[in-house]
């Protein structure tokens, strides 16, 4: 068995960039728009959550157009926030990407948001970061769901069990911990204690290459000895 992951899978939102208060206020105002009221605890109601499921509690507030409508409405408005106001990456998260690199580990993206959002993430990072990006509108199951982890060790050709999910959400911690990865919670708008991470980090800043990969040692010690009792 390595002692080294053969690859860290990224989430994006609230992870590699802070765009949780870009979405947040794209939905205050659709919901405004309509009429009706959104509350910071309805939003963190959507932290993690595949898109349309999102659009669909947007529709139960009051947002009168289709879900695949609110969904490129709010990504279109997100997008437009992150070209204006630029992207505010979470601390320490460039700088683990490119020691990962340095150490050979692979890397890749996997975020609820669509494709053309997570790409033009990607783009403003000035280094290759990820040599793959699984977005929500290329699985039929969003996180919770284990597919889009599953995808991406596919696209990565590597077994799932061989990398390390990082994440932000308890949706997307269950998506990791559901696909056999090791899994690795970095809080940042509500809380992960109760997921059952493999670990919780407080921030990812001043963290390396190394600290990831004696996780991922420290972990499978940890199911090793567990199959042995």
């Amino acid at each position: 068995m390595s002692q080294k992951p053969r690859a860290v899978l990224w989430d994006m939102d609230g992870t590699l960039v802070d765009t949780e208060p870009y979405w947040m206020a794209a939905e205050t105002a659709m919901v405004q728009s309509f009429g009706g009221t959104w509350s910071h605890e309805q939003a963190l109601q959507l932290v993690g959550k595949g898109l349309l499921d999102s659009a669909m509690l947007l529709r139960a507030a009051g947002v009168d157009m289709e879900p695949e409508a609110i969904v490129d409405r709010l990504t279109d408005d997100v997008r437009t926030a992150l070209a204006t106001q630029g992207v505010p990456f979470r601390p320490g998260a460039r700088e683990l990407l490119r020691d990962l690199h340095a150490h050979g580990i692979r890397t890749a993206l996997v975020t609820m948001s669509l494709r053309r959002m997570a790409l033009s993430v990607v783009e403003l990072i000035e280094f290759d970061a990820f040599e793959e990006v699984v977005a929500g509108d290329d699985v039929e199951q969003p996180k919770p769901h284990p597919e889009p982890y599953l995808k991406a060790a596919g696209l990565l050709d590597i077994d799932i069990a061989d990398a390390v999910v990082i994440e932000d959400s308890p949706t997307g911690l269950r998506a990791g911990l559901a696909s056999g990865a090791v899994t690795l919670g970095v809080p940042h708008m509500v809380p992960l204690d109760e997921v059952g991470a493999h670990a919780l980090w407080p921030t990812l800043e001043d963290r390396t290459a190394q600290d990831i990969i004696e996780l991922y040692a420290s972990s499978k010690a940890s199911q090793t000895a567990g199959a042995l009792r």
